[in-house]
């Protein structure tokens, strides 16, 4: 079945899906992978999972209106977007030469604690070191990596069903 042709409302549970096996799949590698999710790691997840529920909301919702679809699908567009500029701010700290990595700052827990929202969410999108390091890759690429790659196929998506007509019918 070609996901083009779908309803508006089978390519945002299709969406919504795809945001569901991503936060699967990192939650299976923190619980049973060990690996322990450093403050990028852990936006990139609540981009992915904002983005997802915008996804779902729309294909429950699933509006005849073509401006109830154009801004569901503006609003998932945003969200993903958003996903992209963090996994982008990670991406450029793992690529960074060795001497330009920032110094690891202090746990988002013990931040969260001292700081204000404000500032918390300015410290973690600075990057520390501990963002710096690849601990996990696949077909080359880092989890980071990866991570942009969704992000902006679900950008894509999510402009796809701003700009195209949809077909109405459930």
């Amino acid at each position: 079945m070609n996901p083009f042709r779908m309803t508006f409302r089978a390519q945002c549970l299709l969406a919504f899906v795809t945001c569901a096996g991503l936060l699967a799949i990192a939650l299976t590698l923190q619980l049973r992978g060990g690996l322990v999710p450093c403050p990028l790691c852990i936006f990139q997840r609540i981009a992915f999972t904002a983005t997802g529920v915008l996804f779902l909301v729309a294909g429950l919702h699933a509006p005849r209106a073509r401006w109830g679809q154009r801004l569901y699908a503006a609003l998932a567009l945003i969200a993903a977007g958003v996903g992209v500029g963090i996994a982008g701010r990670h991406v450029w700290l793992q690529h960074l030469p060795p001497d330009q990595v920032p110094s690891c700052g202090p746990g988002l827990d013990y931040m969260r604690e001292l700081l204000p929202m404000t500032s918390v969410i300015r410290k973690v999108l600075t990057g520390s070191g501990e963002c710096a390091r690849v601990d996990w890759t696949l077909l080359g690429l880092s989890m980071a990596e990866w991570g942009l790659v969704w992000f902006v196929l679900l950008a894509l998506w999510a402009s796809w069903l701003l700009l195209h007509r949809q077909r109405l019918a459930a």
